[in-house]
């Protein structure tokens, strides 16, 4: 799967950024993997939240004058579905990502429990150490999308973390 998360300037969350036309190479490419693929705009007014925009595997920025920083959401539409169309039409998508030999991609549910109990982790290992966990996260999110994980490695990183999780348990029973 690919999630497009559209937005007018770039952020503090830290994601690949693509401008329209290889957007919509990227989509055509992965769509023929087949994969899921799907654009996400934002509200009229305010665009994508932060939040919403990290869900996002990449971002994408169409380029406009700077009197005017962003598109209503029709306009962005427009040129996002003429450059997906484009690329079809060109045979030029861009080279997708190596898929993971045969397997199923996790799901978004499954991704957000890996990051859940990642976070989880972090804590109680002490990761963090006084610094703001968000910051990490952020990173280490990014990182995971840009893995494209599968099924199977969101389940083997999951029980790595479980491993950890019973052994800062066990550290802790034995410091009392």
């Amino acid at each position: 799967r690919l999630v497009l998360g559209c937005t007018a300037r770039s952020r503090r969350v830290q994601l690949e950024e693509l401008l329209p036309e290889a957007a919509g190479q990227r989509a055509v490419s992965r769509a023929a993997e087949p994969a899921e693929v799907a654009f996400v705009f934002g509200r009229e007014r305010t665009g994508l939240t932060n939040d919403e925009l990290q869900l996002c595997h990449v971002a994408v920025h169409i380029p406009s004058d700077p009197e005017f920083s962003s598109l209503n959401l029709a306009a962005a539409v427009q040129v996002l579905a003429y450059e997906v169309r484009m690329a079809q039409l060109e045979g030029q998508a861009a080279p997708a990502a190596e898929p993971g030999y045969g397997e199923a991609p996790a799901s978004h549910a499954q991704l957000e429990g890996l990051f859940g109990q990642l976070g989880d982790t972090l804590d109680q290992i002490d990761f963090h150490k006084g610094r703001a966990p968000e910051s990490a996260m952020r990173k280490l999110r990014r990182l995971f999308m840009k893995a494209d994980l599968s099924e199977q490695e969101v389940r083997l990183l999951r029980g790595i973390l479980s491993d950890a999780q019973r052994m800062a348990r066990l550290a802790g029973e034995r410091q009392n």
